[in-house]
C-alpha cells in the first residue's frame, strides 16, 4: 500500500508562492511512490484558537475534520511563508486546533511519530529560514520527524515561471528531493 502525504503551505492567498513550492515536492513525493493529497488552509477555515472555546463547545467542526485529515496521513509536507519573521498565524492556529486531544485520546496523536518535509518562498532576502525555524521546532515538539532536509527560496517573486515551477535547476530538485526523503523516511521508519 502506498505512504500517504499530506501536502499544503501555510498561506492563504491564492496565487502563493509557498503553494507553488509545496506542489513541487508534492510531485517528488508522488515520483517516490506515494499518495499525495494537497489542501488549502483557506478551505478549512478556523477561529483563532480558544481554551474557553475549546473547553465549553469542544473543538469545532474544521478543527476536527483538519486533524482527521492528518491522521489519515504518514507524512507532511509544509511550505511555510514568513510573516515579520515567524510562521504564520494560520498555520499556527491550525496546527494549535489539530494539537488538541479530544477525550480519550492522547496528546498529540494527529501528529506523533509523522514524518514532516519543509520549505519556504518568500519575496525577502532570507527566504523565510527564520519561519522554518520556528515551525521545524514547533513539529518537533507535537511529535513530528522532521527531514533534515529543508528548502527557503529568496526573492520569490523571481523564482517561479509561468507555470509556477522554479526556474533554478537546483531548487526545484531540491524541492522534489524533500518530497522524496519524507517517503523515504516512512518507508524506513513504518510510521502510521
Amino acid at each position: 500500500m502506498a505512504e500517504k502525504i499530506l501536502a499544503l503551505a501555510g498561506s492563504l492567498r491564492v496565487a502563493s508562492f509557498n503553494r507553488k513550492l509545496v506542489r513541487i515536492a508534492a510531485d517528488g513525493a508522488r515520483a517516490a511512490g506515494a499518495v499525495v493529497t494537497e489542501i488549502d488552509l483557506r478551505e478549512i477555515p478556523l477561529p483563532l484558537y480558544d481554551g474557553d472555546m475549546e473547553r465549553e463547545q469542544g473543538l469545532p467542526p474544521n478543527a476536527k475534520l483538519f486533524k482527521r485529515i492528518l491522521l489519515e496521513h504518514q507524512g507532511m509536507l509544509i511550505s511555510s511563508p514568513e510573516y515579520n519573521t515567524a510562521m504564520t498565524a494560520v498555520l499556527k492556529n491550525a496546527l494549535d486546533w489539530a494539537s488538541r486531544p479530544e477525550p480519550g485520546e492522547p496528546s498529540h496523536v494527529a501528529f506523533r511519530g509523522k514524518i514532516g518535509g519543509l520549505m519556504s518562498a518568500s519575496p525577502g532576502q532570507f527566504g523565510g529560514v527564520r519561519s522554518l525555524a520556528m515551525l521545524r521546532g514547533i513539529l518537533s515538539y507535537l511529535g513530528v520527524i522532521v527531514v533534515p532536509t529543508q528548502l527557503a527560496i529568496s526573492r520569490a517573486n523571481d523564482a517561479f515561471d509561468e507555470h509556477g515551477g522554479l526556474r533554478d535547476e537546483r531548487q526545484r530538485e531540491i524541492g522534489r528531493a524533500i518530497g522524496s526523503e519524507v517517503v523515504s523516511f516512512v518507508r524506513k521508519l513504518g510510521s502510521t
